[in-house]
């Protein structure tokens, strides 16, 4: 599954109507409900949209026949893998009728294009622990865990005999990381995974 890194646009006119699609990253059902909203244009004749989180998505039409809009564009999310995504094509009414196929191309195959060209994220579930180390092991320890691939440490609480690290994990390598950081210190380091 893949991500977005960024919010991308692009814009096409097809048969003198204009369509806009915006997508970008959400991580909740409220920032897609945000994201909705910012980019909902006024002066438009339909602002369709769709999102995915996980299980859970949604998709509006705006006026236009039923299953025209929203759902082509949840299938152009689909299509490319995409998750914590959600996407806005607007159209401006250009006098010539489209037709249900022809609303259906339209709206999804611009959702598609701008969904190809933007930069994508591969999403890796990782898990939340802690790393309990003494001064002197720090550095390092510190190091190799910024050397490892999808490891990020969130935050640093310092004792009077060393530091406490909060660190996010890839899940499938945390037992690997723990093992490292714990053979790196012979033992003095402690990690904690949840369960």
């Amino acid at each position: 599954m893949f991500t977005l890194a960024r919010i991308e646009s692009l814009s096409q006119e097809i048969k003198k109507s204009r369509f806009l699609a915006v997508a970008g990253p959400v991580a909740s059902e409220a920032e897609a409900k945000e994201f909705i909203a910012a980019h909902c244009q006024g002066d438009a004749n339909h602002n369709c949209w769709a999102w995915r989180i996980g299980q859970g998505y949604r998709f509006s039409d705006d006026g236009e026949p039923s299953g025209t809009a929203g759902k082509p564009m949840l299938q152009a999310l689909d299509g490319q893998n995409l998750d914590n995504v959600a996407v806005v094509v607007t159209r401006w009414f250009g006098g010539i009728l489209l037709g249900s196929g022809g609303l259906v191309r339209a709206y999804g195959g611009t959702a598609a294009a701008c969904l190809r060209a933007a930069e994508k994220l591969e999403l890796v579930a990782t898990v939340e622990g802690s790393v309990a180390c003494s001064f002197s092991d720090l550095a390092l320890v510190k190091a190799r865990l910024a050397a490892w691939p999808g490891v990020t440490i969130a935050r640093e609480d310092f004792s009077a005999t060393g530091a406490d690290l909060a660190v996010s994990l890839p899940e499938a390598d945390a037992e690997a990381v723990a093992r490292m950081v714990t053979d790196l210190t012979s033992g003095r380091t402690t990690v904690i995974l949840p369960d």
